[in-house]
């Protein structure tokens, strides 16, 4: 991830795009036109979607974007995306390949540089795995992206919940003040419609039957697929629960399970892992809560990298 954000985005993805769209007006009909949410059909959501999706790609200065979008666009967007992920549940299946990313954190023009480099949905298959918000300074056009993509491409484009999607830690740590100070009077309700959203997002992504995806880890009450299948939606964050070892759990380097020195969820050794890999009938479990040297190769029966993840679903 580059260290410092740029506004400058690839001209040639973003008049592609912007090429296969309707203009910003059409966004704001189609918002005024179905008000009533319900009511909304399909084939709407796909053109709402790419308006979004071109507001976002043709911005020439990232800091701007979200100027051109009132409350009754980002709410809207909001809940088309809660709708999806309520029906997708809390495990999603998806068939390879799949390029499975990791931490985004705001940085909105390394995400452009990702698609740049690995092609734009539905050109290829995404399972992000969480912490889109926080940090960065444009946690909203990464979120609003990536929902964007969702709601336009939702069987290509999987989304995972992280542990900064969880409203004590992006209220510490960002989010919610960026909304706040980026939309004034509006923010309380667009921040409470991103929290209703996060609440139900996936926690687990499954590829081709063989490869987990997970922002955290695993847990001493995983005993099965089915397990993953029944996650609570939403959970307390404060509870000892599978749900929450799935965000914050992390591979350590004792037999076993040990406290968590982030003194959240718990630490597992390789046997545990091996285990759970064998119990679950996997191959490979990806998560991104542990920094990985770059040179670190994916191996089976080991945590896996971004970089060489999506390698292993081709």
């Amino acid at each position: 991830m580059s260290k410092k954000p740029s506004s400058k985005l690839p001209s040639t993805q973003v008049a592609e795009m912007s090429a296969a769209v309707s203009d910003n007006d059409v966004m704001m009909d189609e918002a005024k036109r179905n008000e009533s949410f319900e009511k909304r059909s399909d084939d709407s959501n796909k053109r709402f979607a790419e308006c979004f999706i071109k507001t976002l790609l043709s911005c020439k200065g990232v800091s701007k974007t979200i100027k051109t979008m009132d409350i009754l666009r980002l709410t809207c967007m909001e809940n088309i995306c809660k709708k999806i992920f309520e029906a997708q549940g809390r495990l999603v299946e998806i068939d390879g390949p799949v390029r499975i990313c990791g931490d985004l954190h705001g940085q909105f023009p390394d995400l452009i540089r990702l698609f740049a480099q690995g092609g734009f949905p539905p050109d290829s298959n995404y399972m992000f795995l969480g912490d889109y918000v926080d940090r960065g300074a444009y946690s909203l056009e990464v979120i609003l992206l990536c929902l964007s993509f969702k709601a336009r491409y939702p069987n290509n484009f999987m989304m995972l919940r992280g542990n900064h999607e969880l409203a004590h830690i992006n209220d510490k740590y960002g989010f919610r003040d960026e909304i706040f100070t980026r939309k004034g009077e509006f923010a309380i309700p667009i921040y409470e419609e991103f929290t209703k959203m996060f609440d139900v997002m996936p926690l687990v992504g499954l590829i081709g039957g063989r490869i987990l995806c997970m922002h955290g880890g695993i847990s001493k009450q995983l005993k099965s697929l089915d397990d993953l299948r029944k996650l609570k939606s939403p959970f307390n964050s404060e509870d000892d629960c599978l749900e929450n070892d799935i965000l914050w759990s992390d591979p350590g380097k004792v037999p076993g399970w040990t406290p968590n020195p982030r003194g959240a969820s718990v630490q597992f050794g390789e046997d545990v892992l091996t285990e759970c890999l064998k119990m679950l009938d996997i191959d490979l479990i990806v998560s991104f809560e542990v920094l990985i040297p770059e040179d670190l190769k994916v191996e089976e029966r080991k945590m896996g990298p971004e970089s060489t993840a999506a390698e292993m679903t081709q």
